[in-house]
């Protein structure tokens, strides 16, 4: 079995993460029904059928209901906290009418946010803290006061990023007494800048790429360990209606759902397969609430492991659209 960064901090995690973004109902100010937590019990109960041990949040998901259902689950099961991994991010606030949706690096906000996850969690600690997004008025300094003191109250075991550039994560680790254990961003079989990035180098075709450039290397030499969230892309490749999508994507489906039948498995599986079988090990965060959909990753591991080069160049290069430089 391949060794994770994660693990080599001590954190024994999962290959998957479910992420609970849709738990607690929609995006307002209503209520958390039982039929809420129902569901979320469901997709928990799922994912640990699957060996999936680490749960990802965030303080806005559905403005706090996804935590707040989450520890709903946490109370009426008290010895399932000891048993898993909690991942959870801050720094965006919304919007009001005096001033618009932003980011918050502050030390206040930071120590604010993570008291106000602990108690919809209803646990005192967090095993992971990822700041959610970059914020231009970040102050490395002030940032690693409050980690500092999350740190040393237990509140908060190790720290992390998301969707962080490679020059972002070394200016913020240079005022941190420790290294950060995470970069979460978005990569799939559809979002393939994080590959483009590489293979254009010296070529016209990459002053379209969007990508940070060293991104991929800096993680896997500094052991971060890079999440991957949308790695299903919204199950474009598993099934879902493909009328509305580019020749490139539904001729990758098509490809997808005759791998898995040719290997017994599911097309989830040879998605997430696809995108573990990079050497950076990267770790998905599956966002569904679907038990069903859950259950089909359970081969994604396996599939990653027995996919050969040709296999994942196919699929990469049916992605792209066109062929490789």
């Amino acid at each position: 079995m391949r060794i994770m960064p994660l693990e080599t901090r001590g954190i024994s995690t999962s290959r998957l993460i479910l992420g609970c973004m849709p738990f607690g109902g929609e995006w307002n100010d209503a209520p958390i029904t039982e039929e809420h937590v129902l569901q979320a019990e469901k997709a928990v109960d799922a994912a640990l059928s699957i060996g999936i041990s680490m749960f990802d949040h965030a303080d806005i998901y559905t403005r706090g209901k996804a935590e707040q259902t989450f520890g709903r689950i946490l109370q009426a099961r008290p010895g399932m906290r000891e048993q898993i991994v909690i991942q959870s991010k801050c720094g965006i606030r919304f919007g009001n009418d005096d001033v618009p949706g932003r980011f918050d690096f502050s030390k206040e906000h930071i120590l604010e946010s993570v008291n106000g996850i602990l108690q919809r969690l209803g646990t005192d600690y967090l095993d992971v803290l990822l700041l959610h997004r970059p914020d231009p008025l970040m102050e490395p300094d002030e940032v690693a006061e409050a980690f500092g003191k999350l740190k040393s109250s237990g509140k908060v075991r190790y720290f992390g990023v998301s969707n962080m550039s490679a020059a972002q994560i070394r200016y913020l680790e240079q005022a941190l007494p420790e290294s950060l254990v995470v970069n979460q961003l978005e990569l799939s079989l559809e979002r393939l800048d994080f590959l483009d990035q590489g293979v254009h180098v010296n070529q016209k075709a990459g002053t379209s790429v969007n990508f940070s450039e060293g991104l991929m290397e800096y993680c896997q030499s500094n052991r971060i360990q890079i999440q991957a969230w949308g790695p299903l892309a919204q199950g474009k490749f598993s099934g879902r209606p493909l009328d509305d999508q580019p020749e490139n994507i539904r001729a990758t489906a098509a490809l997808v759902q005759q791998m898995a039948h040719d290997k017994g498995t599911t097309p989830e599986a040879i998605v997430l397969g696809w995108l573990m079988r990079h050497p950076a090990k990267i770790q998905p965060v599956i966002g569904t609430i679907n038990p069903e959909r859950i259950r089909a990753c359970r081969d994604a591991e396996s599939q990653s492991r027995m996919m050969t080069r040709d296999e994942w160049y196919k699929l990469y290069v049916s992605s792209r659209g066109v062929n490789l430089p």
